[in-house]
């Protein structure tokens, strides 16, 4: 069964600009190896990165999944494969977070409540540290001091290329494998 890595990251971004860019790149490797995608299925980087994958050899219809916040299924992006209304708004934030790990590409308030959802998940986290946003923000730092993993500084990982974060993401993936049973 193929992995899902949700990407995650600023609704707003121009086609053509460097994040745009780096999403589209991240979309077509994550497929390139053989990963399925989830984001919240919207514009900017959840668009790009849906695109990215569609540009892949290895692509396959429902490798694009699009967990959007409103009812109106038309209100995802035309690459998105699994449309999943939910009606939940932001507190769909949690489900796009709960995927194998998570990708950032800078974001704002919502990409910030995902990557703090998927912390305490106990998901891999990485982060595109050159480019504005949390993603940057919080690239090669612990959200807090909670030991998630016997694994020497435990971190959201921060990356600069769609090369690096694949290759850190098949490293890792398979340590980062708690299920989140509930506050205790």
């Amino acid at each position: 069964m193929k992995k899902i890595i949700a990407v995650i990251g600023d609704n707003s971004v121009d086609k053509g600009s460097i994040v745009y860019n780096l999403a589209f790149q991240v979309g077509k490797v994550l497929i390139d190896k053989g990963y399925r995608i989830q984001s919240g299925g919207l514009g900017g980087v959840m668009e790009a990165v849906f695109a990215g994958a569609h540009l892949s050899e290895n692509y396959l219809d429902g490798d694009t999944i699009a967990i959007i916040p409103s009812f109106d299924r038309t209100k995802a992006n035309i690459y998105a494969d699994i449309i999943i209304p939910t009606g939940l708004d932001m507190m769909r934030n949690t489900l796009v977070a709960n995927a194998d790990a998570v990708i950032a590409i800078g974001g704002g308030a919502g990409t910030l409540s995902e990557m703090a959802i998927a912390w305490s998940l106990y998901r891999l986290i990485i982060a595109f540290k050159n480019v504005e946003g949390w993603s940057s923000k919080l690239a090669d730092k612990p959200i807090d001091t909670r030991i998630r993993y016997d694994i020497p500084n435990d971190r959201i990982y921060g990356v600069e290329s769609a090369t690096e974060m694949i290759q850190l993401l098949d490293e890792n993936i398979d340590r980062y494998n708690r299920v989140h049973h509930g506050i205790k």
